[in-house]
């Protein structure tokens, strides 16, 4: 005869919770002593496998496996967080974004290259191709100009829009020169605004909006920057310009991109 135990208490369930993660972070540090060819090897078959279950199920395995591919060296790991980056699960993507943050704030060049691989892989209409520009807006390091530079000639009109406005994000004038040839262009994109509503806008509209946008801090930079030197002149040489990024002189980046999102 079939006997139950007695019902799960909150306090119960809590400690089996916590049981449960202990063991997860325990396996997760042991798998992460394995040698990383073959945990990759590996990492890279599950997680074929794990699009062709159910969504919850893939979902779960896809986490799982974007969240050990953050402690992973190598482009293998890379190219394949960015592949969960285009995956139809939101909870991976966004584990797989963070993971894929990390690693560039400490190997930017390791990132950058990925995505320039992914460039000429993903298929038209990949979440990841709109995640990916603002990833590195969120990075920004002086790199990230020359890689978003590579999305504004991509087929995906929603890839070069995202790619836009991180550029504006940035704030780097140096972009201006890379958005001129875009402002004639007539894609049309569907941005969400702040309020919830949204609304169709040419690549062009963007472009140009995005132009005038880092030229003008351009020249508002310079403008401080002269102002700067003129004050350290006229103060008989003592403090002289302030350095970049201090009080007097803004940085170069600004922020913005005019209001709109599309995250």
């Amino acid at each position: 005869m079939l006997t139950l135990g007695p019902p799960m208490t909150v306090e119960s369930t809590l400690a089996a919770l916590f049981e449960a993660e202990r063991n997860v972070r325990r396996r997760h540090g042991e798998l992460l002593q394995e040698g990383r060819g073959e945990l990759v090897r590996e990492l890279v078959a599950a997680a074929r496998e794990a699009t062709k279950l159910d969504a919850e199920e893939a979902a779960l395995r896809l986490t799982r496996i974007a969240s050990l591919l953050g402690d992973v060296e190598g482009p293998e790991a890379v190219d394949l967080l960015i592949e969960i980056l285009g995956s139809d699960s939101a909870e991976a993507r966004v584990t797989a974004g963070e993971a894929l943050e990390g690693i560039a704030f400490e190997r930017f060049k390791e990132v950058a290259l990925g995505i320039e691989r992914a460039l000429d892989r993903l298929p038209k209409g990949s979440p990841a191709l709109t995640e990916l520009p603002y990833l590195l807006a969120e990075v920004g390091e002086p790199g990230c100009v020359k890689v978003l530079g590579k999305f504004l000639t991509h087929p995906d009109a929603e890839a070069v829009a995202a790619a836009i406005e991180a550029l504006a994000e940035l704030g780097d004038p140096a972009a201006v020169p890379l958005l001129a040839p875009l402002e004639k262009d007539g894609r049309q994109v569907q941005l969400d605004e702040e309020d919830g509503e949204s609304e169709r806008v040419a690549i062009g509209d963007l472009a140009h909006e995005a132009r005038e946008l880092l030229s003008e801090m351009a020249e508002s930079t310079q403008e401080a920057f002269a102002s700067a030197l003129g004050k350290g002149a006229s103060g008989g040489g003592k403090g002289g310009a302030p350095a970049p990024g201090r009080a007097g002189y803004p940085g170069p980046k600004g922020g913005g991109g005019g209001g709109k999102g599309r995250r």
